[in-house]
């Protein structure tokens, strides 16, 4: 199972001051040494942390895959077309959140979806949909021609211990009908070294997605060090 790392609130630091530091493309470059095996950032339609600058320079000047994540907005999808990202991972966005509330509904979206998983899958870039762990949500993925999901864990991270058995149920029943259907499986949201044991519980994961916790603790033990836990503790995964 590899790891990708999501940069944004370095970016989320630097736009506090409206400076030109903390760089997202050096957090990047450390998350390279220290182990990552990819590079996540979410360029938002507000443009509250990652910039569009920020895109080309993570494509461009450091080793690892990008995965940028962005809603389906015509104006994001040329930026993505002209930086041809390894991945794009396309997720819901409203402009009052302070983190991305849920899945993606690709179900009621379809058409407007399809066309843009077209567009960037003939561009050459791999098309990951941000999901809530539901079976006809999957379906629709796959009827979309979209290759990889990205199961939503927000909910589970966030539940209290007594609610989580369920909530882990839905993720464990959604990664092996994923599979069923072909699609590559990653997760995302929420997860830090506390809950990491019960992600490592759903079958079938390509990649865990992980940024706010690993730039929390970053802040604390460098980000080289971070990573390097958050890989130390992703070891005992059976898959």
């Amino acid at each position: 199972m590899k790891l990708g790392v999501n940069i944004d609130h370095v970016a989320t630091l630097r736009q506090a001051r409206g400076t030109v530091y903390p760089d997202p493309l050096d957090a990047a470059i450390h998350c390279a040494r220290a182990g990552a095996h990819g590079i996540t950032a979410h360029l938002r339609e507000d443009r509250r942390h990652i910039l569009d600058d920020d895109i080309y320079r993570l494509k461009e000047l450091q080793p690892l895959p990008l995965n940028l994540e962005m809603a389906n907005v015509e104006s994001i999808v040329e930026i993505a077309l002209s930086v041809r990202p390894a991945e794009v991972c396309l997720v819901p966005e409203k402009r009052q959140e302070l983190t991305t509330e849920g899945g993606l509904d690709v179900i009621g979206h379809f058409d407007s979806l399809k066309d843009t998983v077209e567009c960037l899958s003939e561009a050459g870039i791999e098309v990951s949909m941000f999901i809530d762990a539901d079976l006809e949500t999957l379906m629709a993925c796959k009827d979309l021609g979209a290759p990889t999901v990205e199961l939503h864990t927000g909910a589970y991270c966030d539940a209290e211990p007594n609610e989580r058995a369920v909530l882990m149920e839905q993720l464990i029943r959604a990664a092996d009908y994923a599979h069923d259907l072909g699609l590559k499986v990653n997760a995302g949201h929420g997860i830090n070294m506390e809950n990491l044991g019960g992600i490592l519980c759903i079958p079938h994961l390509d990649t865990l997605n992980i940024g706010h916790s690993i730039i929390c603790r970053a802040v604390f033990e460098g980000m080289e060090n971070s990573v390097r836990e958050m890989l130390e503790g992703m070891q005992d995964y059976a898959g």
